[in-house]
């Protein structure tokens, strides 16, 4: 009997325009409606979240920056894991000596770089001249789909950061060089106290060790006293795997990777096809009606 679905964001239950689609607006309310908790859990920060979700008269548990905050539906903090401070100071100083686009997730806002997004172009060009059959378009969509997020505040270094008094709950960064990426994986995948996963072709986060899609979940449906296997989820991507692995029926949207839908029970729609509206109704063995 499903009583908590987890439903990751971006390629899961927006579509290619960032919206959330009627039919799965719908479902979502229907679930709600029946009793069942949906939670959301995604990658971004918990006020883009709201910002999405604001003109759509949805709340829902969220589980945002990988799993690093938990926010409650009235949009109280109910949880949260930092990266260690020291942690996050070095990682940055580092992704700032080689010249990566990155954002902190904070309390209140996303820091980036002010010379940021003219990184980014001037890897695009260097992409598109190194290899012509890129599509340019392709490129332009995901650095306007990064964008794209609601609230930025530019800096001018990470050492702006130095002596401020925010939290580092998930450090993204993002390269359009697939050689770079690599090296990024390859210098941070070591570290002891820090999770390191993918939410997208072009990126890399960092979140601590103990911040995860997964450990988010248990800790609320622990919260809601809901047993694990009264749970299900759904996602898409690398960063979604940690609760897909634990919850009690797992879904793949139909857009995932194989190595994710070979991860899951079943694999719904895509997200341009409502597949998170497929997935809630299809926990019922077809009928609009959610077991509880």
């Amino acid at each position: 009997m499903v009583k908590l679905i987890a439903v990751d964001l971006d390629g899961t239950l927006l579509n290619e325009e960032n919206q959330v689609s009627k039919g799965n607006l719908e479902a979502i309310k229907f679930a709600q409606s029946k009793g069942v908790e949906v939670v959301i859990a995604t990658g971004r920060a918990h006020f883009d979240v709201q910002t999405i979700f604001k003109n759509i008269d949805m709340k829902t548990w969220i589980i945002g920056a990988n799993g690093a905050t938990i926010h409650q539906p009235n949009g109280e903090l109910f949880h949260s894991v930092p990266i260690n401070r020291p942690d996050a100071l070095n990682i940055l100083s580092w992704l700032e000596k080689e010249d990566y686009y990155y954002e902190v997730f904070s309390n209140h806002s996303i820091l980036t770089p002010l010379h940021g997004r003219e990184l980014l172009t001037i890897e695009m060009d260097r992409v598109k001249s190194a290899n012509p059959k890129v599509s340019i378009d392709q490129l332009k969509y995901a650095a306007e789909k990064q964008f794209s997020q609601t609230g930025f505040s530019f800096i001018n270094s990470y050492k702006d950061l130095l002596e401020a008094d925010v939290d580092f709950y998930n450090i993204l960064a993002f390269s359009f060089d697939e050689e770079k990426q690599r090296k990024g994986w390859a210098n941070f995948e070591g570290m002891k106290d820090v999770t390191l996963v993918t939410s997208a072709k072009h990126n890399f986060e960092l979140e601590h060790k103990n911040a995860s899609k997964g450990i988010a979940l248990e800790i609320l449906a622990n919260e809601l006293k809901i047993n694990l296997a009264d749970t299900a989820a759904v996602g898409d991507s690398f960063n979604d795997l940690s609760m897909l692995r634990i919850a009690g029926r797992s879904a793949a949207m139909g857009n995932a990777q194989k190595e994710i839908k070979d991860c899951c029970q079943e694999v719904t729609l895509s997200n341009v096809e409502d597949g998170v509206a497929h997935f809630i109704y299809s926990l019922t063995h077809g009928t609009r009606q959610l077991a509880l």
